[in-house]
């Protein structure tokens, strides 16, 4: 199955867990592959795990900062010639205190990782995908934006603006051939997470193989009606 042959797709967060799973899924079909994060040794050994290929580089940047991110996005225009897809897969999570403990760092970390990180992206990444005459971004939120929590509140507001912010986006760009939507995904069967839950049942838990698929099916032309959607994947967590 080649779908994806000829496209390009640049995908955040490349050296972590679910970027690897969804570089995988994408280079089965096809795709030239733009692996985006901060270090480049981590994201050298990603592109390593997919073997060689001449269609699969790596781009080193902070995307916290909006003039590296730019560059970043030449330095792919520079090597593929456009843009189709962005997948943006990076951010985190951490547990804090309650919200009349936290600190301006514990809420600036969260929200600069998961939200600012998609909006940096997304002011760099569009004109090139209005370029290529329309595209797919997908950007990952979480069960979390739903509904509070204690001890989690920079993480699940940062979720939830990932939301807003994909909602909007798709409001903006739904007459110029680029859709946008985003996932929430429960609990992800990694080992990070079977160490620090080692009573749950895993099995219930959310595969990254599972979560790649979802982001294929959003970036191909079966979603093309699907746009401003936040969509569940809980599996039976």
């Amino acid at each position: 199955m080649q779908h994806f042959k000829g496209k390009t797709v640049l995908i955040t967060g490349a050296a972590g867990n679910l970027g690897r799973a969804t570089a995988r899924a994408f280079a089965a079909q096809g795709a030239r592959l733009a692996l985006v994060g901060r270090d480049p040794r981590t994201l050298a050994d990603a592109q390593q795990a997919l073997g060689p290929d001449p269609e699969t580089d790596i781009f080193a940047a902070d995307l916290l900062q909006p003039s590296a991110v730019s560059a970043m996005v030449d330095q792919v225009i520079a090597r593929f010639g456009q843009l189709q897809v962005v997948a943006n897969l990076a951010g985190g999570f951490t547990m804090g205190p309650p919200v009349h403990e936290t600190s301006d760092a514990d809420w600036d970390f969260m929200m600069d990782l998961n939200a600012r990180t998609v909006f940096n992206c997304a002011r760099a990444t569009i004109p090139r995908l209005l370029d290529a005459g329309g595209g797919r971004i997908i950007n990952i939120s979480a069960r979390a934006a739903t509904r509070g929590s204690g001890h989690m509140a920079p993480y699940c507001a940062s979720k939830a603006a990932v939301i807003a912010l994909t909602e909007s986006l798709a409001d903006e760009l739904k007459h110029q051939g680029i859709n946008v939507n985003c996932l929430l995904p429960g609990t992800l069967d990694t080992s990070e997470n079977r160490a620090a839950m080692p009573d749950q049942d895993f099995s219930a838990w959310v595969s990254l193989d599972a979560l790649a698929e979802a982001i294929l099916f959003l970036a191909s032309d079966a979603s093309r009606a699907i746009t401003g959607a936040a969509i569940p994947v809980y599996g039976r967590s």
